[in-house]
């Protein structure tokens, strides 16, 4: 090939790859201009919902971050929590029932115990 065939293909390769995402970059809207966009209705429900999702996000973040430092996989990790999180509330519900059936013990108790 001719070194103007080359220098064609590379203007338009470059053209390309660096025109392309200028021009997304130039057309894309930003944050404040979506917001701008949004019915008013959305426009409150986002501002209340924003400091619960971001306190979310960074809880995840820090559970991401703690599950990293354990020398096993990520995924092992946050199944591990998953199932520890699962046995809490197991035993959290069971603890209720027995709760529960000794208070209706006592109950029976009294009114057994007052006839």
């Amino acid at each position: 090939m001719s070194a103007v065939k080359w220098l064609k293909m590379l203007g338009a390769g470059a053209l390309i790859c660096v025109g392309g995402p200028a021009f997304v970059q130039s057309i894309r809207p930003t944050d404040e201009e979506l917001f701008k966009r949004y019915n008013p209705e959305l426009q409150k429900r986002s501002m209340e919902e924003g400091d619960r999702r971001a306190q979310e996000f960074d809880d995840y973040v820090n559970r991401l971050k703690q599950w990293s430092k354990s020398d096993k996989s990520i995924w092992y990790a946050a199944q591990e929590q998953q199932e520890q999180k699962r046995n809490d509330i197991s035993a959290q519900k069971s603890q209720a029932k027995e709760e529960a059936k000794t208070q209706r013990e006592e109950m029976r108790k009294e009114l057994l115990g007052e006839k």
